[in-house]
């Protein structure tokens, strides 16, 4: 997480106001790399106030190159409304890009910004853009907060069509994990929309502006769970549908048409997915607009994230396969290099090689070969005679001679003690840190001893799993507590893993806290062998790097894993 001043989470700051987390009323706009905050006309059909409402300062005078607090360069101004300006900037101190807000210490939602902005930074979710900085320096009040080059914001994302539906359900189960955190910890947004949402170039869904956006612009719900609800269950409409789901036309989308009222999305577009259009109409139930067919609405985020829970997991697509192009030799390769290249259209006479070993001199050499191996032969057979004939000469000296001395009755040779193989007697996929279940019906492959199969994760944006989770893996049932030497894993790709025991305990622990680390390695075949005498019934084979696929993506495969004692 991006790192914050003192200034940034001081709540016990003399404003006067009352924290907004006690409040959950209040939020503001964050800059994405080339993507401006669009302000739309609907902006004031959800109550934002006009300027002689609010009884505002003018705005500070500020330019291109301006420092504050001899720190924060500005460089572009991409929002000047209400009395307050929004800009791109950057951290002269760390060398990186910033979003900064800005509006003078005398207007009237001034401490009101300062109180949702250190709130918000209080929270320290990741999945929300950061706050770095809020400060009040003499004549002006500026909140600093992260800046996202490589994210895009949803409106961008829907300026091409309605998004896939694995991408609408990543974005619906992870923004409203989000809110239904916030509302925990009593902070609200009010103005989720399109622009407030952004996908990162990993896969992740952040929002910005939670608590800021609406500060800045004096808004406030008296039931501000239910108005993020319905925000959620809007941006899910829009992502199924690329229309709005009101009459009116905002964020770039078009509204339903006028006179018909709210209609499912899989009214609107032919092959919506059912449940994610069910799960919408939920979210934007209000006076009865939903269809009877529907369950009862989902009016907090918290009961959206239960609903999203019950829903059938919905599966990334599998990428098209592409055949490599037929291998091609070259010219050097074919034995042509140096070679006058044929006439175009010209058809070259394919040579004839002659008969091998017809001329005179080839005729004695096949026969000189040949009786060369025949002597071989016979000089080999009557050796191998002699030797069994003098070999049962011994064998009949010494059962003569063998004797029941006690010094000479030995036990034959014991071989090197070795790793004995151990059974695996079950498997099953292990996903604590995500929805719990990966790929459970592929989990027997990896233990039943054939190269061609294996057990797979889902795919995931970068190698460590998109930033989502640390790990996952598999868990390797042993029948009952015993002896393990060395663990070898074999993968498609070169993978990093770990191998974590649950001890004697013969109980299969839950959660990743239940397993201890043993061994870790990478490759495409490793062997784990713990630093000490190790007995377990319980072992976990942890992935933590996952390879990359040819789609791009990064995915991990388990062919075969073997234990020995």
């Amino acid at each position: 997480m991006a790192e914050r001043s003192t200034a940034a989470v001081d709540v016990a700051d003399n404003s006067g106001d009352e924290p907004l987390t006690a409040q959950a009323d209040q939020s503001t706009a964050d800059g994405v790399a080339n993507n401006r905050e669009r302000d739309t006309d609907s902006d004031e059909a959800q109550g934002t106030p006009t300027s002689e409402e609010t009884g505002k300062a003018s705005p500070p005078e500020l330019h291109s190159g301006h420092k504050l607090a001899r720190r924060y360069r500005l460089e572009e101004c991409v929002t000047r409304l209400d009395g307050f300006s929004s800009w791109r900037a950057v951290d002269e101190k760390l060398r990186r890009a910033v979003g900064v807000h800005i509006l003078p210490t005398d207007h009237t939602r001034a401490r009101s910004v300062l109180a949702a902005a250190r709130s918000s930074a209080l929270l320290g979710d990741p999945r929300f853009v950061q706050v770095l900085d809020a400060v009040e320096d003499n004549d002006l009040v500026y909140v600093v907060h992260e800046w996202l080059p490589d994210a895009t914001e949803l409106t961008a994302l829907l300026a091409s069509g309605p998004l896939e539906v694995y991408d609408a359900y990543q974005m619906v189960s992870q923004v409203s994990s989000a809110m239904a955190a916030a509302h925990r910890e009593g902070l609200a947004h009010l103005r989720l929309s399109p622009n407030a949402v952004l996908r990162t170039s990993s896969g992740q869904w952040r929002i910005r502006g939670l608590a800021v956006n609406a500060a800045l612009r004096g808004i406030s719900s008296a039931s501000p769970q239910r108005t993020d609800t319905e925000a959620i269950g809007a941006l899910l409409y829009a992502t199924l549908t690329q229309r709005w789901p009101y009459e009116s036309d905002a964020h770039g989308l078009a509204g339903l048409p006028k006179d018909i009222g709210l209609i499912p999305p899989d009214q609107v577009r032919a092959g919506v997915h059912r449940g994610l259009s069910e799960l919408a109409m939920r979210a934007l139930a209000n006076d009865g607009a939903t269809a009877s067919r529907h369950e009862a609405p989902c009016t907090t985020p918290e009961e959206l994230v239960k609903a999203i829970g019950e829903m059938p997991r919905i599966r990334p697509p599998e990428p098209s396969y592409t055949a490599p192009p037929d291998y091609q030799r070259t010219a050097y390769q074919q034995g042509a290099y140096g070679r006058p290249a044929p006439r175009p259209g010209a058809t070259q006479a394919v040579q004839t090689p002659p008969p091998p070993l017809q001329s005179r001199t080839g005729k004695a050499l096949k026969w000189s070969v040949s009786a060369l191996l025949i002597a071989a032969l016979g000089l080999g057979s009557w050796q191998l005679a002699d030797a069994l004939m003098e070999r049962g000469g011994k064998s009949d000296d010494q059962n003569q001679t063998q004797t029941t001395d006690g010094d000479n009755d030995k036990s034959p040779e014991k071989p090197a003690a070795g790793g004995q193989p151990v059974a695996i007697t079950g498997a099953r996929d292990f996903d604590p840190l995500g929805d719990g279940s990966e790929k459970p019906s592929d989990v027997g492959n990896v233990y039943d001893g054939a190269p061609g199969t294996y057990w797979q994760t889902d795919y995931y944006r970068s190698a460590d799993f998109g930033r989502l989770k640390s790990g996952l893996g598999v868990v390797l049932d042993l029948g009952k507590v015993q002896q393990v030497g060395e663990v070898t894993v074999s993968f498609v790709g070169n993978t990093s893993v770990e191998l974590r025991s649950a001890g004697t305990d013969t109980t299969e622990p839950q959660s990743i806290d239940g397993y201890t680390k043993a061994a870790e390695g990478t490759g495409t075949t490793v062997t784990l062998k713990p630093g000490e005498p190790l007995q377990a019934r319980y072992l976990l084979v942890w992935l933590t790097q996952l390879p990359p696929t040819d789609d791009g993506n990064f995915r991990g495969r388990v062919v075969d894993v073997k234990v020995t004692s």
